[in-house]
């Protein structure tokens, strides 16, 4: 990882314990680092128990509007499934996250080829006051790229406040390189859902499948608080 382990409880990760530390490796082909995008939802542990169902939004002007939603009870959070896209089970997930979606392959399986790889991430964490919400997703956002894109680089493309059901967030986009100069996009989004806990939902996108990154933009825009 590229950010050291935060003194206080992590809200979201890559800090202390979100996710596991990255191993040190030499910079390989670039499948090895495309593929790392992927390994948050493949890699199988026991997590806790997480209350999500499917639903469907039939609200005509909302992002992805009649389209099944997940709705993330652990994180506080709901967002709509594109087309193409498939929800992926909690047992497929690491602790750090909640909930997810990938793209299908084309057997119909979640999950995408080596070169046009995205993912959207939920998860939950402690409070955040709202003046704090930009430093901590800028943070976030960074650390993420470092996890996701290992010895590699990334650039703030936008950081902007917004809001999400009402509630106080932050947005971050970000754009990223691999060391061998593969190019991605990650925007995290931190809401403040309540005075006791946030919430987060992490998309990352290679620039190989402008689609796809047309469609984890419209995902984090989907997101209401539950």
């Amino acid at each position: 990882m590229t950010t050291p382990p935060s003194a206080t409880q992590p809200p979201y990760p890559p800090t202390a314990g979100f996710p596991p530390p990255v191993p040190p490796r030499r910079a390989g082909a670039r499948r090895a680092v495309v593929v790392g995008v992927v390994a948050v939802v493949l890699l199988l542990v026991a997590g806790s128990a997480t209350g999500w169902w499917l639903m469907r939004d039939d609200e005509d002007d909302a992002p992805l509007a009649g389209r099944p939603r997940v709705t993330d009870d652990a994180a506080g959070v709901s967002y709509g499934i594109p087309e193409g896209w498939k929800h992926q089970g909690q047992d497929d997930l690491i602790d750090a996250f909640t909930s997810s979606i990938t793209p299908k392959s084309a057997d119909g399986a979640g999950g995408a080829d080596d070169k046009e790889v995205s993912v959207v991430l939920a998860g939950r964490s402690d409070a955040v006051p709202r003046s704090a919400l930009k430093r901590e997703a800028e943070s976030a956002a960074k650390s993420n790229a470092g996890f996701f894109y290992p010895y590699g680089s990334s650039t703030v493309q936008e950081s902007r406040k917004t809001t999400v059901s009402e509630r106080p967030a932050h947005s971050v986009v970000l754009k990223v390189k691999d060391s061998e100069g593969g190019t991605g996009r990650l925007r995290l989004t931190l809401i403040a859902v309540d005075d006791q806990r946030s919430a987060f939902l992490l998309g990352v996108a290679h620039e190989g499948g402008p689609d796809q990154r047309r469609q984890v933009e419209t995902v984090l825009q989907s997101a209401s608080v539950t």
